[in-house]
C-alpha cells in the first residue's frame, strides 16, 4: 500500500497564509506529527475549513458542542461579515455553529432561542438582538440565564440585562464622522439614523450632539430617524437636503447608499455637492460609485471577543457583567470632499 501523497505546495502555501503559520507547521499538522501547540493546530484546521479543503480523516474530531448565533437578517452585509468571523472562530475551537436568522414573517428571536435550547446548544451569541431595543422586554435574557444557557450580547448594551456585552464605540463613530466633515468645511451636517429606540441610534445621536458642541457652534446639525435600510436613507435624505445639509452622516452603509441615490435624483453630485459618510464598512464599499467614506466597525476584534467571552462562560469562568467597547476607524474614500462653499 502506498502512502497518500502530500498536498501540493500551492495548497500548503494557501493554508499557511490563511493560518498565519509556516508551511512546515501546516505539514506537521496534516501528517499528525507532534510538536505543534494546540492553538496553532486549531488555526491550521480552521484554515482548512475556511479554504474549503476537506480535513484528513485522522484529523476529524467530534464537535465540542453546538453554539447558537442569532442575527437579525442577512440583507445588510455587516451581519454576514460578523457571522462568518464568529463561526470561523467557533469552528477553530471545535464547536459547531448554528445560525438562527430572523426574517419578516419568520421566526422571532424568542422562537429561535427556544429551538436552539431544544437542540442542546452550549451557548448563544446574540448580534444586534432585542437587547439593543429599549422597547423590548429584557426579562427574556433573565429567563434564558435561568435555563442555564451562557450567552454574550453584541452591539447594544442594556443596563437591565446582566450579561457580557461587546460593542463598538458608537458615540466616537459619530464624533469622528462629524469632525471629518467639519474639517472639509461643511457648516451644516445631517444625521440619518435608525429608530431612536435602538441603543446604537441613541449613542450615535449623542456623539453627533457632542461633536457639534465641541465645534463651538461652527457647524449646525439636523437629525432624521428612519429604518436602517437603503429606503430609510433615501427617506431621511429629503428633509436633510431640504434643510440645507451639505454633508450627511449615516447610521449604516445601506442608509448612506440611499442618501447618495436621493441626492442624485435631485440632480446633486456626490461628493461635489453633498458629502456622505456611512457606518459599518462592508467589503463592497470600495466598489460603490463613488467609493463610500465610512466609519469601520471593528468586526474582527468584536467577533473574537464575543467568542472568547462565551467560551470562558462555558468553561465555568464567568466574564464580568459589563460592556467591552471597541474603537471604530474612519475610512476616507470618494464620497466626501471639500464643501463647495469653502473652496
Amino acid at each position: 500500500m502506498t502512502a497518500p501523497s502530500p498536498l501540493p505546495t500551492a495548497r500548503l502555501a494557501d493554508i499557511a497564509r490563511q493560518a498565519e503559520v509556516s508551511e512546515a507547521t501546516v505539514s506537521r499538522v496534516l501528517n499528525g506529527r507532534a510538536g505543534v501547540a494546540a492553538a496553532t493546530r486549531q488555526k491550521v484546521l480552521a484554515a482548512l475549513d475556511v479554504l474549503g479543503y476537506e480535513r484528513p480523516v485522522r484529523l476529524r474530531q467530534r464537535s465540542a458542542g453546538l453554539v447558537g448565533l442569532v442575527i437579525p437578517e442577512l440583507t445588510n452585509p455587516i451581519f454576514p461579515a460578523f457571522a462568518q468571523l464568529i463561526e470561523q472562530a467557533l469552528s477553530g475551537y471545535g464547536y459547531t455553529p448554528v445560525l438562527g436568522t430572523q426574517m419578516p414573517g419568520g421566526a422571532t428571536e424568542d422562537e429561535l432561542v427556544d429551538q436552539l435550547v431544544e437542540r442542546g446548544v452550549t451557548g448563544i451569541i446574540f448580534l444586534s438582538g432585542l437587547h439593543a431595543d429599549l422597547s423590548a422586554d429584557p426579562g427574556r435574557y433573565t429567563r434564558l440565564a435561568a435555563r442555564g444557557v451562557p450567552f454574550v450580547l453584541v452591539n447594544g448594551c442594556n443596563p437591565k440585562v446582566s450579561a457580557p456585552f461587546v460593542s463598538p464605540d458608537d458615540r466616537a463613530a459619530a464624533r469622528m464622522a462629524v469632525r471629518h466633515l467639519a474639517d472639509l468645511g461643511h457648516t451644516h451636517v445631517g444625521l440619518a439614523l435608525g429608530p431612536s429606540r435602538f441603543v446604537p441610534s441613541r449613542r450615535k445621536a449623542e456623539g453627533f450632539a457632542d461633536a457639534l458642541r465641541e465645534l463651538g457652534g461652527a457647524v449646525r446639525g439636523s437629525v432624521e430617524h428612519t429604518p436602517f435600510t437603503v429606503e430609510g436613507g433615501h427617506a431621511a435624505a429629503g428633509p436633510l437636503l431640504d434643510a440645507g445639509c451639505t454633508g450627511v452622516v449615516c447610521g449604516s452603509d445601506l442608509m448612506a447608499l440611499g442618501v447618495v441615490r436621493a441626492a442624485r435624483q435631485r440632480g446633486l453630485r456626490v461628493p461635489e455637492d453633498v458629502s456622505v459618510v456611512g457606518y459599518d464598512d462592508s467589503a463592497l464599499n470600495a466598489f460603490t460609485d463613488p467609493p463610500l467614506t465610512t466609519v469601520r466597525q471593528p468586526v474582527r476584534a468584536m467577533a473574537h471577543a464575543a467568542v472568547q467571552g462565551l467560551l470562558e462562560e462555558v468553561g465555568g469562568n464567568p466574564v464580568p457583567r459589563t460592556e467591552f467597547v471597541f474603537q471604530p476607524e474612519l475610512v476616507v474614500r470618494g464620497s466626501t470632499a471639500q464643501s463647495a462653499t469653502s473652496r
